[in-house]
């Protein structure tokens, strides 16, 4: 019987070529019944046959797929929006008509280094896709989900980067459910993190979010009057794995920050659709 009642989501990536092509696929192929999905791009090119091949091996449907400009949906509302890389993030950072919008962000397939990168970005699209049917369990019926085994790469971006600043960091309350709610979200500002950690102290927040910026683990952005953290899109890939298993596999540790945070009242406004 067709479920009538799905949450709409659509992956939003630059090219609608690789990343948002396997979302889609991984979602639908997950989550079909209780999730509508669909992907575009903001400049489309041709899906990458390499990730046709990468879904195909893992046993995940690939009928359907075709690449599609963000224009295709213009008007339509959706549950979730989810960029998947840096760029569309750049120009999507706020999708009219979108109930909930996150930022994630994955490596270029195309451009990483590896014997296997498109299965391995697949490898890490799974393991967020499982966390987001984790959190937002409140749109779908419990049931188990297919794993994929993952594949593990190292990928040094930052040369300077110290990894023993970057274990201090994960050491405090504070800043590890700060780096967990952000690698969730994608990005947040000092006042979503007090809401979601119930901490009444902006002036302690802030310093904490200091002590990451200077680590070089996340990056700021100033929006009007706000500021905006998230992980820093340059940290090596080993640091990223370790932010992102730390999280995927404690979601329970950050339940009810997310919750709070989702019944949070005029959250501060992210810059225009497509600016």
């Amino acid at each position: 019987m067709t479920n009538t009642s799905r949450q709409k989501v659509l992956f939003l990536c630059t090219g609608n070529s690789a990343r948002s092509q396997m979302a889609e696929a991984l979602l639908k192929h997950k989550a079909g019944e209780h999730f509508e999905v669909h992907s575009a791009g903001t400049q489309p090119d041709a899906v990458d046959v390499r990730a046709i091949d990468a879904l195909v091996k893992f046993g995940v449907d690939t009928k359907g797929l075709v690449s599609k400009n963000v224009t295709t949906f213009e008007g339509i509302p959706f549950d979730y929006v989810i960029t998947l890389c840096n760029k569309a993030n750049n120009e999507c950072r706020s999708y009219p008509n979108a109930v909930k919008q996150l930022a994630w962000d994955f490596p270029d397939p195309k451009e990483r280094a590896g014997n296997n990168p498109f299965s391995t970005t697949l490898t890490e699209l799974n393991s967020r896709l499982s966390m987001f049917l984790s959190v937002e369990k409140n749109a779908i019926s419990p049931e188990s989900t297919p794993q994929i085994n993952s594949i593990t790469e190292v990928n040094n971006q930052l040369t300077d980067f110290e990894p023993i600043s970057f274990y201090k960091c994960l050491t405090d309350d504070i800043r590890l459910k700060a780096l967990m709610l952000t690698h969730y979200h994608g990005e947040l500002c000092v006042c979503e993190l007090m809401e979601a950690m119930e901490e009444g102290s902006q002036p302690k927040v802030s310093r904490n979010l200091a002590v990451l910026k200077k680590a070089k683990v996340i990056t700021d952005r100033k929006h009007g009057q706000w500021v905006f953290y998230r992980i820093n899109p340059e940290l090596p890939l080993w640091a990223k794995s370790v932010i992102a298993e730390t999280t995927e596999n404690n979601i329970s540790q950050i339940h009810n920050e997310l919750q709070r945070l989702a019944k949070m009242q005029n959250r501060p406004d992210r810059a225009n659709f497509c600016k």
